[in-house]
Order: C-alpha cells, then sequence, then structure tokens
C-alpha cells in the first residue's frame, strides 16, 4: 500500500479537488451536515453584522459625514449616542455569532475525528491478516494516527474557506455599494494583514501539550499492528482494545475542539486589531481632498476586514492538499477485507485429546513447507527451528488459525476438521510474536488487559512464576510501576516476562510464541518455558526459537530445512521427567 506523503506544492487537478470535496463531505453525518448549514448561515450573519459595524462607525470617526450610497448619502442616524448603540449592538452579534460558529466548527471537526479514528481501528481489528502482508507498521500506525489529524484538519480548512468566501462576498459588496471606484484605489489597506500577531496563554501550552501526549498513547496503541493484532485476537481482547481506542479518540476529540476555540478567539483579536489600525490610518486619510472621505473610511474598514484571511487561506489551502491523499490512505484502511466469522471457542476449557494434522501447505507464496502427521497435544511443547525465511512464522500463523493455509486436512478425538473447525477449536488462543511489546502505561494495567479485576494476590504470584518478582520488589510503587517511565524503563526481557505472565493468566487453549523468549538468555529462556509448561497442563505450547537447545524440554521438535524439507521428532517423556522439569521452572 502506497505512502501518504505528498508534496504540498503539487498541483491538484480540478476533477480531484472535486473529488476532495465529495469524499470530505461523505464523511459527515446528518447531525454535521446541519451544523455545518448552521455554520454558514451564522458565518453569512457574522460577515453582515461585520460590515454593518465598518459602516456605522464612519459618522462615529468622522462626524457630520455619512458614507454615500450612489449619489446619496447612507441612511443613518446622525445623534452620536444612537449611533453608538447601534455599532455596539453590531460588533456584539458579530462578535457572538463568530463565537458561535466557532463551536460549531469545531464540534464538526472533532465528531469527524472521533468517527474515522474509531471506524479504522474497528476495520483493523477485524481485518483479515491476509489482506496486511504487504502493509508495513509504520503505514498502518500512521493510518491509526497522524492521517486521521491531515483529514480532520483538511475539513476544518474547509470550513475557514466558507467563512472567508462570505465574508469577502460580503465586505466586497458592501464597499462597491458605498464606492465602487474606492473599491479599487483603497486595496493596498489590505497590507495590515500581515502584520504577524499571534495570542499564546498557559490554556493554549496547556491543551497542545495534552493534544501531544494524547497522540502518544494513541501511536502506542498502534505500533507493529499485525503482530498486536494476533495477540489482541488470540486474547479475544477486541472489545476491550476498542473501548481504550475509543476513550483516546475522544479525548482527542475535546482537545482538537478547544484547540479550535482557542485559535478562533486569537483571530478574532487580531481581526479587532487590523481595525482599530486601519481606523487610525483612515484618520490620517482624511486629509485628503477631492474624495469623499466618509466613503473613503468605509471603504478602507470593509477592505481591511478582510486582510486577517489573506495568510490563512492559502494555509488552507495547503491543508487540502495533505488531506487529499491522507483521505486516500483512510479509505484503503477502512476497506480492508475483514476476517472471516468464526464460532464461539470451546465452553469446556482446552481439548483433553490432541489434535492431528495430516496435511497442512500453506498458501501461496509461501508454498512450502508442506507440514504432515503433526501432532499438537494438550500439556506438551512443539518447538519449531529453522533458518531465517524458511516459512517459521508463515505456518504459526496457520497452527494459531490466523490465516487460512492452501490445504489442510485434521481429526481430533475421531472427527474429521476442516480449518474453519479447527479455528473454532483453537479459538481460546495466546499468540506471542517477535519484537511485540506491551502497550499499556503500568505492570497492572498489562495484566488487567488479559484478567480485568484480578486480585493483586493473582498478578503478584504469576509474575512471580515468570521471574518478574525481584524488578518488581525493588520498584517504589509495585504494579503499578510505569512500562516506559523515564526513571523505570524495563529492558526487553522484562517486558517479554510480562507477556508470557499474560499467557499464563490467559489459560489458552494454543500458545503460540513466535520468538517470543529471545531477548532472554538461554538459561533463562529454558526455565520460562519449563514454567509455562508446568502452569499450563491442558494447553499446547508451540514455540518458535533459533536456539536448538531447546529441543531438550520440547515433546516434539519440527525442523525446517532451507529446502523446504521437514522433519518431526517426537520425544516421549516419562512422567517422573516431566515433574523434575517442573521442580526446574519453580526456580524463576
Amino acid at each position: 500500500m502506497g505512502s501518504s506523503a505528498a508534496s504540498p506544492e503539487a498541483p491538484m487537478p480540478q476533477h480531484g479537488r472535486w473529488h476532495l470535496l465529495g469524499g470530505l463531505a461523505s464523511l459527515l453525518e446528518r447531525g454535521d451536515g446541519m451544523r455545518v448549514a448552521a455554520h454558514a448561515l451564522l458565518s453569512l450573519g457574522a460577515a453582515l453584522a461585520g460590515s454593518a459595524a465598518a459602516v456605522v462607525l464612519v459618522p462615529l470617526i468622522h462626524p457630520g459625514r455619512l458614507p454615500m450610497f450612489g449619489e446619496r448619502p447612507l441612511g443613518l442616524p446622525t445623534d452620536r449616542g444612537t449611533l453608538t448603540l447601534v455599532l455596539a449592538a453590531s460588533i456584539g452579534c458579530y462578535v457572538l455569532l463568530r463565537w458561535f460558529t466557532a463551536g460549531l466548527a469545531a464540534r464538526v471537526i472533532g465528531s469527524c475525528a472521533v468517527r474515522m479514528r474509531n471506524r479504522i481501528h474497528a476495520r483493523l481489528i477485524g481485518a483479515d491478516l491476509a489482506a496486511l502482508t504487504e502493509s508495513t507498521s509504520a503505514e498502518i500506525a500512521n493510518a491509526l494516527t497522524y492521517n486521521v489529524e491531515l483529514v480532520v484538519q483538511g475539513i476544518g480548512a474547509l470550513l475557514q474557506l466558507l467563512l472567508a468566501a462570505l465574508t469577502t462576498a460580503v465586505s466586497l459588496a458592501f464597499a462597491f455599494w458605498v464606492s465602487p471606484l474606492l473599491t479599487l484605489t483603497l486595496p493596498v489597506l489590505a497590507g495590515i494583514g500581515l502584520i504577524a500577531s499571534r495570542c499564546h496563554g498557559r490554556e493554549q501550552a496547556q491543551v497542545s501539550r495534552l493534544y501531544v501526549e494524547d497522540i502518544t498513547r494513541l501511536f502506542r496503541h498502534s505500533e507493529d499492528f499485525p503482530r498486536r493484532l494476533r495477540l489482541i485476537r488470540s486474547f479475544e481482547r477486541e472489545d476491550a482494545e476498542k473501548a481504550g481506542y475509543g476513550a483516546i479518540s475522544a479525548s482527542l476529540g475535546r482537545g482538537y475542539r478547544r484547540q479550535q476555540e482557542l485559535v478562533a478567539s486569537g483571530k478574532l483579536i487580531l481581526e479587532l486589531l487590523a481595525a482599530a489600525g486601519m481606523a487610525g490610518v483612515l484618520l490620517v486619510a482624511g486629509r485628503w481632498r477631492g474624495v469623499d472621505q466618509a466613503s473613503l473610511i468605509a471603504v478602507g474598514l470593509l477592505l481591511g476586514r478582510l486582510t486577517p484571511y489573506l495568510a490563512s487561506t492559502r494555509h488552507n489551502f495547503q491543508q487540502l492538499h495533505l488531506a487529499a491523499p491522507a483521505l486516500e490512505l483512510w479509505r484503503r484502511y477502512v476497506c480492508v477485507a475483514p476476517e472471516r466469522a468464526v464460532a464461539a471457542s470451546m465452553e469446556n476449557g482446552a481439548p483433553t485429546h490432541r489434535v492431528h494434522i495430516e496435511s497442512l501447505r500453506l498458501a501461496l507464496p509461501m508454498s512450502h513447507p508442506v507440514v504432515e502427521d503433526l501432532e499438537l497435544v494438550p500439556g506438551e511443547l512443539t518447538l519449531i527451528t529453522g533458518d531465517s525465511g524458511v516459512g517459521k512464522s508463515s505456518l504459526v500463523d496457520v497452527l494459531a488459525a490466523m490465516t487460512k493455509p492452501a490445504v489442510f486436512s485434521a481429526h481430533c478425538e475421531g472427527r474429521r476438521l476442516d480449518f474453519d473447525a479447527y479455528r473454532s477449536l483453537v479459538r481460546r488462543g495466546a499468540y506471542v510474536s517477535q519484537g511485540i511489546r506491551p502497550w499499556q502505561r503500568t505492570v497492572r494495567e498489562c495484566l488487567h488487559w488479559v484478567a480485568p479485576g484480578a486480585a493483586d494476590e493473582a498478578l503478584n504470584q504469576v509474575l512471580a512464576e515468570v521471574g518478574f518478582s525481584e524488578r518488581l520488589a525493588s520498584a517504589r510503587n509495585g504494579l503499578d510501576l510505569e512500562l516506559q517511565g523515564p526513571s523505570s524503563r524495563l529492558s526487553g526481557g522484562e517486558l517479554q516476562r510480562l507477556l508470557l505472565a499474560q499467557v499464563i493468566l490467559r489459560r489458552p487453549l494454543l500458545a503460540v510464541l513466535d520468538e517470543a523468549t529471545g531477548a532472554l538468555d538461554a538459561a533463562s529462556e529454558t526455565r520460562a518455558l519449563v514454567t509455562l509448561k508446568r502452569c499450563l497442563p491442558q494447553t499446547i505450547l508451540v514455540v518458535v526459537s533459533h536456539r536448538p537447545g531447546l529441543a531438550a524440554i520440547a515433546d516434539q521438535h519440527l525442523h525446517i530445512a532451507r529446502d523446504g524439507s521437514m522433519t518431526i521428532t517426537r520425544t516421549e517423556r516419562p512422567r517422573a521427567d516431566k515433574h523434575a522439569a517442573g521442580e526446574v521452572g519453580a526456580s524463576i
């Protein structure tokens, strides 16, 4: 799948612009459409009120002089007190309408952002892994995080352009109405809008900081998605992931809405300052002769109202350029093929009889290895070894029922199993891939992700089993130890021990560890796997490793040669050996 990166300087074709506008409009729900319509009406009202205020300001600046309407003076009150009240009412209406307009825009953008994030995340959670084989983790993480920001910023840019267009149309109409000639001679006053003005406050800094933190949390939820999806799906934690992702997404929506409100306030201040500056300039220009000075001032004020939009309009068009490829990438993943629905996992726990896989051949392009006569027995460890690139991970993807093979034939207790039946049988699983890292904030959250509401005693017990108790004892906050804290960053081996603790808490029917203990030294890896066998006597344990020494504790060793050929060696261990192995594991 292609990248969403695009040069902001690249021209957008005319048909592409209409396609983009249609695509952005399709993201709006009925409630959003009503808000956009209200936004347009309020923007028009604000433009009329602002232009009226500019015209009413003229006789207050230049007493006794009224702007001309054609060849006749504009019919305004002559009493200064009445004029002041009309001006105050016009400015009050303008400010209130602009404030409500900004609020409507913020709600439209915030709701669109929440829906887009939740929709693409839910789609990817339910995606067929085969549909993601050509996707990179970075691209998926981008599609789930910043890419959505680019799209919603494009929606915000459209709303800003709508506001600018309405304000410009009304101001030019008023200016042309007052004096067509002065409309052409006074646009130089628009240069006032080039003065940079920024308003920063504590709230803006705090909102920005929290927004960045939420984006970081969202990225952690999205990092290395294909591998994490195996873990999520095997632990049947899809709903928990959707809820957690939705909470962060809602927080981002609130932050984005507040950012927009603060930006709108800053723009209002800038516009008022620009109007005040132009009023001073026009007072000096009042010395000119041969031109109706009241009309001069009115046209200058009307055109001066457009100065804040000069810089923002170019920025808004640039945002639209960036939103086009971002929307395309978002649509691509929203349309990804879903996983085929399977029956729920067995209610009575792990199968008590072995699963005999008679024949298994991977789908293209991995046509090898071809597996025959593979026994998967509860309480036993199957070790899979072989050089890199021979298909070990592709094979365990099939064994974990994550991807569908080209050929599959098996039976259990004399019952024939097609792949869908096998997938249903091993639905309660645990799949830990190499390189996967816990994305939760603390040790407690990491374990509660698997076992919500588990007591601290149970959590401490399982952590002791995997050799994490010593690290926990040295931490001041115990189970609330942060996984990525500046003073508590865990090593790769410690993070892998936490993942093993999740597997034990899960008590799966099938546990697949694809080089999931590679960060441990050889002796620690052996002890950890022995502990898993002891703690999970009803679990089929499949381990992929490059360490052939693990064959000493394996009940079955499947080795894949470079040419794709395969050998399976079974070791029938006496019951006493298994108890002895358990005693070794107890020392962890």
